[in-house]
C-alpha cells in the first residue's frame, strides 16, 4: 500500500477501526481525552497512535481498563483515544472517564453500575490559582519578627 499525502498515522489507525462508534470526552485536572469506542472489536485500545501497553505502564493500564472490566466487555470494544494535557496519571484518569461515559452512551443500562462506583462523575479537583500578595495559592511570604 503506497502512502499518499493524506494518510497519516492518525488516519491509518482510524481506517483500521472503521464502523459504528460512540464518542465521549473524559477530563481530569488539565487532561482531556477524546474517546471513540467501536463496537464489534477485539479489545484493542490505541492512545495517541500507540497501543495501550506502550503509552501507559503498570497500574495505570488497570486503571484505564476498569470501566470495561466492570461491564465485563474487555474484548467487545476497540477504542481510539486522543489525550492531551496534564501528566501520565491524570491522562489515565481522563481516558478512564471517557471510556465510562462512552459505555453509558452505548448501553444506558450500564450507567447505574458505573455511577455507583464513581466512574461517571468528573473529578473536579484542579490546581488552585495563585492569589495576589502570596507566593503560591495559600502560602504567604515569610514573616520576620526583627
Amino acid at each position: 500500500m503506497t502512502k499518499t499525502s493524506q494518510e497519516t498515522p492518525e488516519t491509518q489507525s482510524l481506517m483500521k477501526h472503521a464502523g459504528r462508534y460512540v464518542y465521549a470526552t473524559g477530563k481530569r485536572k488539565t487532561s482531556v481525552a477524546k474517546v471513540r469506542l467501536y463496537d464489534n472489536g477485539k479489545g484493542d485500545i490505541v492512545i495517541n497512535n500507540k497501543p495501550l501497553d506502550d503509552y501507559f505502564f503498570g497500574i495505570l493500564i488497570g486503571n484505564v481498563l476498569w470501566p470495561l472490566k466492570l461491564a465485563k466487555m474487555e474484548k467487545s470494544f476497540d477504542a481510539v483515544v486522543k489525550v492531551t494535557g496534564g501528566g501520565v496519571n491524570s491522562q489515565a484518569d481522563a481516558v478512564r472517564h471517557g471510556l465510562a461515559k462512552a459505555l453509558t452512551v452505548f448501553d444506558p443500562a450500564l450507567r447505574t453500575l458505573l455511577k455507583k462506583v464513581g466512574l461517571i462523575s468528573r473529578d473536579a479537583r484542579i490546581k488552585e490559582r495563585k492569589k495576589p500578595g502570596l507566593k503560591r495559592a495559600r502560602r504567604g511570604p515569610q514573616w520576620a519578627k526583627r
